[in-house]
């Protein structure tokens, strides 16, 4: 990678084109949202009931070091996201702050099963939140898709995968599974990926993150995974040798097949799959070309926007703006859209974007 003599500023990086493939809606609303919506729909769990108290704690309790601690925090964001309304403005909202932080394209992922609570039916679910990114992408100028999200722990996969598809002309760009990875493979829910391939549909796994090399191993090997939720732990095939680097045999694969990497950096260190971020894996990942891309995973947990995770890289390993410009082409070339898509956004935004900052 290259190093700039005068690193970018984040009112600078704010201001780039940039492109999001894993953000949580769950894991991103406003906390005078969660507030407001707790109150209307009588929710009497939360921890705190002012916003920035409230703040506060997500991200302390998310400074866990533990993937399981992290995941427990969502109960309240869940809880509040139970009727269509609350669900288009969560994803409204969500649309406007991603756009005021730079992002031109976002796939924003959410598990629907999640959702049924307040008696809604997961079609209704998908087009509540579909709705919501629709007006909000249209009204602050960004182009959102969704993904949806199984639960690894259930035993709904298929039928998600199965929803997926019938709306993948409305919104939806592709399929994921989520949760704690320990004692909950990848292969629990092979029909479901199995019959995505059939469909030529996308599909991205959580692998990696809090769980080893086996995880990674079946996401990509008995599921046929397009894309990596994190992925931190392919470093554990890596050996470094000086300058360069001996790759074992899935290491390997991985970079070779150009299987992108959705990195966060923040969010792994608060669950323990990095010590800092100077010693986060995407500086060496980067350094030997996989494919890697830069994400939130949860801005309300982790406290963070993209722009401020680009900040954070660069003045951990010296990245310039042709660094920032090259995780964010490796996004979109990335993006479950069309080939055409992806062009338009390179060729018409990003590549036009980063030489004015320069």
């Amino acid at each position: 990678m290259t190093s700039a003599t005068v690193l970018p500023t984040l009112a600078e990086i704010r201001r780039a084109p940039k492109v999001l493939l894993h953000d949580h809606l769950d894991g991103g609303l406003r906390p005078a949202t969660i507030v407001e919506l707790a109150a209307r729909y009588g929710y009497t769990g939360l921890p705190e009931h002012d916003p920035e108290p409230l703040r506060v704690w997500f991200r302390d309790a998310a400074d866990s070091g533990s993937l399981e601690r992290y995941l427990e925090t969502f109960t309240h964001t869940v809880a509040v996201m139970q009727t269509a309304d609350a669900l288009h403005r969560v994803a409204y909202e969500c649309a406007e702050d991603l756009a005021a932080d730079g992002i031109v394209y976002a796939e924003v992922r959410y598990a629907p099963e999640q959702h049924l609570a307040g008696g809604l039916t997961l079609d209704e679910v998908v087009e509540a939140v579909g709705a919501g990114f629709a007006d909000g992408g249209r009204d602050h100028g960004i182009r959102m898709r969704s993904l949806l999200t199984a639960m690894r722990h259930q035993a709904r996969s298929r039928e998600i995968a199965e929803l997926a598809v019938r709306y993948r002309d409305r919104g939806v760009a592709g399929f994921d599974i989520a949760g704690a990875e320990a004692g909950n493979p990848p292969t629990r829910h092979l029909d479901a990926f199995e019959y995505l391939q059939r469909e030529n549909a996308h599909f991205t796994i959580h692998a990696g993150e809090a769980f080893g090399l086996p995880s990674i191993w079946q996401a990509i090997q008995w599921c046929g995974a397009d894309r990596l939720g994190h992925g931190v732990r392919i470093i554990d095939d890596i050996t470094p040798m000086g300058d360069g680097a001996k790759l074992g045999r899935l290491a390997d694969y991985v970079r070779d097949k150009r299987i992108p990497l959705e990195m966060c950096p923040t969010s792994n260190l608060q669950t323990g799959a990095a010590a800092s971020i100077g010693e986060h894996p995407i500086g060496i990942l980067s350094r030997l070309r996989f494919r890697v891309t830069v994400n939130t995973d949860n801005r309300l947990m982790s406290g963070t926007t993209l722009s401020e995770e680009f900040l954070k890289l660069s003045q951990a390993f010296g990245y310039g703006w042709e660094d920032l410009r090259w995780f964010t082409l490796n996004a979109v070339k990335s993006a479950f859209i069309d080939f055409d898509e992806r062009l338009e956004i390179i060729n018409g935004i990003v590549k036009p974007g980063y030489p004015d900052l320069r």
